[in-house]
């Protein structure tokens, strides 16, 4: 079975419909509602990717004999890098 992972796509997209439909309905232009909806999806999908992110890391850490898989010439940050390549992009710290 193959899992899903565009939650945040998904998340974002929900967002956007939200923002959009408040937006008309708070009596903004099309194109100002179009722009507030972006920023949402931007906004709520990266958020969520994130803390997904988060969670794998967390969840891949507890699992049991993780060390012995581990290349032997491979530390523990660069496995944690390697579930998450873009973490330092997202935390601000590029």
């Amino acid at each position: 079975m193959v899992k899903f992972r565009g939650w945040h796509i998904v998340a974002g997209f929900a967002a956007m419909l939200l923002t959009a439909a408040l937006g008309t309905a708070m009596g903004l232009n099309n194109t100002a509602a179009f722009m507030a909806s972006c920023v949402a999806f931007v906004a709520v999908s990266k958020g969520m990717e994130s803390h997904l992110a988060r969670r794998r890391r967390e969840a891949a850490a507890r699992l049991p004999g993780q060390g012995q898989r581990q290349n032997p010439g491979q530390n523990q940050g660069d496995s944690a890098r390697a579930l998450d390549a873009d973490n330092s992009e997202r935390d601000g710290r590029a």
